[in-house]
């Protein structure tokens, strides 16, 4: 692949950065706090803890779509900062509710999914606006700072969050994410102004089923499709119990939680920072083959906490679960932005994410179901034969062939 360009992106496009950085540290910060929460003031077990994150992921599967809908049709701008100041309001009702003495699992449940709906539209508007203002040679580029910044979100977040309930309550946590969801807002509120297409109204039903076609008739999207779908349930199915096995299994504090989710961010760090590196030395299908490769290692290794229970083999596992597959988004987000014409882009990935991330509740109910009746061991056992299914579908893709990012012009 060709050295990078080294001049300087866009000033819109730093602001989409710098929002992102904030956004994603928002995000984390409340995903840490909200399990421990629910732990350690509402006397949560593993089943408990598995329905919220059901809860708190559930839009990804209900309004992906009428996202991407709505970023093909109107200003992407407004709707990114209108869905972030709404996530905002939303934190800050959880430090409220819980100095009232009203919180309970139902509030944390429904103002994690009310905060979760200024991700889905914030990750559905954002990889559509960046073509907009980033030119088509430096998309990686943008893409890899972009994923750089969620790294460092989910290598600092984690740690924070757990630190700050650990150390200080669940309110300081929340409070901070509020505040870094305001800052995210002003900085989208300065981006250009975009309008709404022009032309006459199109049919909703249309629209959406010419982005499934564009989507299920790719011989690249296709399989890179079905594959983050596997990896995304298997990945819940583990998080939906991970917290109450950390601290009720391995005997992990909330601090070390918190640490043991911020290693998975310096995962992604590492991922990020080296993706680049990684690019010139093999090809752009291999590249995306990492990803996937690396989460199948990962998941064997947490396996192994089950007879060799370590916070060590912990870090580990989360470190590869990290370093892999931000690589896998950093390359697919620049393969769907190069093979996607533009006016589509926001319905082709909403498809993506709610079939990808609308996975997220599905995994973590089949968590939540599977811990109560059969215990944490089979959930990680089942996660580990997910992440293996994942890697055989990219593996015997067209996907693992291609040379160069060129190949998809």
């Amino acid at each position: 692949m060709q050295p990078a360009d080294i001049t300087p992106l866009p000033t819109a496009f730093r602001r989409i950065g710098w929002s992102n950085l904030f956004a994603q540290f928002s995000e984390q910060i409340a995903l840490a706090a909200a399990p421990l929460a629910a732990v350690l003031l509402l006397a949560a077990g593993p089943a408990e803890t598995g329905w919220l994150q059901t809860a708190q992921t559930l839009p990804f599967l209900l309004l992906s779509i009428p996202a991407g809908l709505m970023v093909d049709r109107a200003s992407r701008r407004r709707l990114m900062v209108g869905t972030e100041v709404l996530r905002a309001v939303s934190l800050l009702a959880i430090p409220l509710l819980l100095a009232l003495g009203s919180l309970d699992l139902t509030w944390l449940g429904v103002l994690g999914a009310l905060g979760a709906v200024g991700t889905v539209c914030y990750s559905v508007a954002a990889p559509a606006f960046v073509p907009s203002v980033v030119p088509r040679a430096r998309l990686a580029d943008a893409n890899r700072w972009l994923e750089l910044a969620r790294s460092a979100a989910y290598a600092g977040g984690p740690a924070l969050g757990g630190a700050l309930v650990g150390w200080i309550g669940i309110s300081s946590a929340y409070g901070l994410a509020a505040g870094l969801s305001i800052f995210a807002a002003l900085l989208l509120a300065g981006l250009p102004k975009d309008e709404a297409p022009s032309g006459p109204r199109r049919d909703l039903l249309h629209d959406l089923k010419e982005g499934a076609r564009f989507v299920a008739g790719h011989d690249l999207l296709r399989p890179i499709l079905m594959t983050a779908v596997f990896f995304n349930v298997s990945w819940f199915i583990f998080q939906a119990v991970y917290v109450a096995y950390a601290v009720q299994n391995l005997g992990l504090s909330a601090t070390q939680v918190g640490i043991t989710l911020g290693i998975y961010g310096a995962g992604m760090i590492v991922g990020a920072a080296c993706a680049s590196q990684v690019a010139r030395r093999v090809s752009f299908g291999t590249l995306i083959l990492l990803g996937p490769f690396a989460g199948l290692c990962a998941a064997g290794v947490m396996l192994a906490t089950l007879w060799f229970p370590s916070i060590y083999l912990v870090a580990a596992s989360f470190f590869l679960f990290g370093v892999g597959p931000i690589i896998w988004s950093i390359s697919t987000m620049t393969l769907r932005q190069a093979v996607t014409p533009n006016a589509m882009l926001g319905r082709v990935s909403a498809l993506i994410m709610t079939a990808t991330f609308g996975a997220r509740p599905v995994g973590a109910a089949i968590g939540a179901t599977v811990a109560t009746h059969l215990g944490i061991a089979a959930c990680l056992q089942l996660a580990t034969a997910g992440f293996l299914i994942q890697l055989l579908l990219i593996g015997f893709s067209r996907v693992p062939r291609l040379r160069d990012v060129s190949e998809l012009a």
